[in-house]
């Protein structure tokens, strides 16, 4: 392989990958480093001339003279008579200059020097790619799907870069074909090996937050802060919105007119419902904000434990929990606070594991995953409500309220 051959596969690389110039030939030049080190032991005195327009490489190997016989370090050293065959007036003590060619460091050698040149453009290239998408970590990130698999869909965005959207990072109702667009946040980058693992959530609170960025135009310009997110992906979420401008409505302003401006990130999200809340430094009005739509009797905080007792009616219980338990359990995450839910005139009332003698105690577990932990909580509800709440036949549903029924008529 002759030199100009070297030189043109390195301007192929340029072609392809796009690097400068100046890093291309320090990547080239320190790849023949290594290749004259392993031949000669040390790269110190080798002046390596490159110039990629003219296809031309240049290698020279500096040696002193010294009389014959009294070489010690061949890289180093010249005998007097192997320098006068370079040049015949040459003389002891002075410098020689010898140009080495590739073919010199042996057929072996110059593969070996290709497949480096490969792996170190590969590296750079690598690490670009890390340091480009370290920066958009948290940030929205569009990716088409290009394989599908049992635990990840593999996207590649326009440049060919390879993004994973983990099975836990999808919401729960995602289906996409090959080919189709995925929106989703950059949620971590890492390097594996020299490789960078582009990891994309839909799952993740702040992709809701960057939607609402996207999506709503005072939130973008600053003029709504979103305050705190927290979700269960594909089912349900809370949003804190502020605002620093009294005229503004920050909550009206974020829904729009008939759900008109959420309607894109709800559809965006598998149809999450999403509840957008004022946010309020009153840590007692943002609590009975955050349990909304229930409406709140009276409430008290204990803010050293940072537990809150709800006092509610009986019809709002049911609302404050939500189904599967989810809106009591977002709006505790949205405060900070431990919710507990206390029903208006619960002295009357009887809790249901109370009937464990009678009810077994996997049907009263059902319940309660429903949020339904005492005997007035099921009987005021409709037998239908119970089933589409439970994962209890409206067989079992009917036994049980005839035996929570029995109990108060006593």
């Amino acid at each position: 392989m002759e030199n100009v051959a070297l030189i043109e596969s390195f301007s192929e690389f340029k072609d392809d990958k796009l690097i400068d110039r100046v890093t291309l030939m320090a990547i080239l030049e320190d790849v023949l480093r290594n290749a004259l080190k392993k031949k000669y032991g040390d790269d110190d005195n080798f002046d390596i001339i490159i110039n990629p327009d003219k296809g031309d490489l240049e290698i020279w190997r500096n040696r002193i003279v010294v009389a014959d016989g009294e070489v010690e370090d061949e890289n180093q050293e010249i005998a007097l008579s192997e320098a006068q065959k370079i040049e015949p007036d040459f003389e002891v003590g002075e410098d020689v200059a010898e140009e080495v060619k590739l073919i010199d460091l042996g057929r072996r050698s110059i593969l070996a020097l290709r497949q480096n040149l490969i792996s170190k453009i590969h590296e750079h290239d690598n690490t670009n790619i890390y340091k480009q998408f370290k920066e958009l970590e948290g940030e929205i990130y569009t990716a088409e799907v290009h394989h599908i698999r049992h635990r990840a869909i593999i996207l590649l965005d326009d440049e060919g870069n390879e993004i994973i959207l983990p099975k836990d990072k999808q919401i729960p109702s995602d289906f996409f074909r090959k080919g189709e667009n995925v929106r989703g946040i950059i949620e971590s980058v890492e390097l594996k090996g020299s490789k960078p693992a582009i990891i994309m959530s839909r799952t993740s609170p702040i992709f809701l937050e960057k939607l609402f960025e996207q999506e709503i135009p005072e939130v973008f310009d600053g003029l709504i802060t979103v305050k705190k997110v927290v979700r269960i992906p594909g089912e349900k979420a809370k949003v804190a919105v502020d605002s620093y401008d009294d005229r503004i409505d920050p909550v009206g302003a974020c829904v729009g007119m008939k759900g008109s401006r959420i309607h894109g990130i709800v559809r965006e999200l598998g149809n999450e419902n999403i509840d957008v809340i004022n946010y309020t430094n009153n840590v007692q009005l943002f609590v009975t904000r955050a349990l909304s739509p229930a409406r709140v009797t009276s409430l008290k905080l204990d803010e050293e434990n940072m537990r809150a007792e709800v006092l509610l009616k009986p019809e709002e219980v049911s609302k404050a929990i939500g189904r599967g338990g989810h809106n009591i359990r977002l709006a505790g995450q949205l405060t900070g606070f431990e919710i507990d839910v206390f029903r208006e005139g619960a002295e009357e009332d009887v809790e249901l594991k109370e009937f464990s003698d009678e009810i077994d105690e996997w049907i009263i577990d059902e319940f309660n995953k429903a949020g339904l932990d005492t005997a007035k909580s099921i009987l005021e509800q409709d037998v239908s409500d119970l089933v589409k709440r439970t994962d209890l036949e409206e067989e079992t549903i009917l036994e049980v309220i005839r035996i929570l029924k029995e109990e108060f008529e006593e």
